[in-house]
């Protein structure tokens, strides 16, 4: 069997031997980007069998959306995350893109046998969400880790930049209709929060309002938090979606528990606080 790696919609053949992944020009696929290492991971490829090793990369690699600890034994079909980027394994039987051509390594060594572990608790609930939520899942997890060590140092616009679009493929996601779980709905929510706090700009609050409407509940008590911090510094927030927002959680107070209608006391004080501005 001959295998193939899809990734960003281009095919790469993986010839026997070995073929390394990371951000080094010398690597069979060099991949921009800062959450994957100089050299992080191999591919060595047998036969019919192949397997694919973590070298002791910063940010670890995902197959399926577990962990890897070394090496492992992967399949066709297989989804793989390597830093922030997703990728595929195709057998050639089920060829139908043109393939690009590395080179070759040379080293056959077998790999070892080793024992992952999962990457992420989504909150017991990712057997009713698509794929696609928990790769979104698996991306933000990795890139925050990254965003705060930024916002730890002060740098508000590096860590945007490396949220930005992770937590834009989760709103829009929340906008078409696709079910969100409650775990990524509340970490893109405190991202966009403490962004708001650090660049003062209203969007990320706004995000923070959009993504609970659609969710129909009230956001989180360290949510809340963080907004009251970000409200003393935005330029300004979007008032009309913030109303709407209280005005709809208002509708459902009948069935909201104690602690459910504190939470929405203290979104209500955030108008208040916005309107101050």
């Amino acid at each position: 069997m001959r295998f193939r790696l899809r990734y960003q919609q281009h095919d790469y053949e993986l010839p026997e031997g070995q073929f390394a992944v990371g951000r080094n020009s010398s690597c069979q696929l060099a991949i921009d980007d800062p959450l994957v290492s100089r050299r992080h991971a191999i591919f060595t490829v047998h036969q019919d069998r192949i397997f694919l090793e973590d070298l002791q990369s910063r940010n670890g690699v995902l197959v399926n959306g577990l962990r890897i600890s070394g090496s492992v034994e992967v399949k066709p079909g297989d989804r793989l995350m390597i830093g922030a980027q997703e990728l595929t394994l195709h057998s050639n039987r089920e060829r139908d893109t043109p393939a690009a051509h590395p080179s070759q390594a040379g080293n056959r060594t077998l790999p070892r046998v080793v024992v992952s572990e999962p990457v992420d608790d989504l909150g017991g609930d990712t057997d009713e969400f698509e794929p696609s939520m928990i790769r979104r899942a698996d991306s933000l997890v990795l890139l925050g880790g990254v965003a705060e060590k930024a916002l730890a140092m002060g740098r508000a616009d590096e860590a945007e930049r490396i949220l930005a679009s992770a937590l834009a493929d989760v709103i829009e996601a929340s906008r078409a209709g696709k079910k969100v779980t409650s775990s990524l709905c509340d970490m893109a929510a405190r991202f966009s929060a403490r962004l708001a706090t650090a660049t003062g700009k209203g969007a990320w609050a706004d995000y923070v309002v959009e993504l609970y409407s659609a969710q129909g509940r009230p956001a989180p008590a360290l949510v809340i938090d963080e907004l009251y911090h970000a409200l003393r510094k935005v330029n300004a927030v979007d008032m009309r979606k913030l109303r709407e927002y209280i005005a709809q959680l208002r509708e459902r107070s009948a069935v909201l528990g104690p602690a459910d209608r504190f939470l929405v006391q203290r979104i209500e004080g955030l108008e208040r606080l916005a309107a101050l501005r």
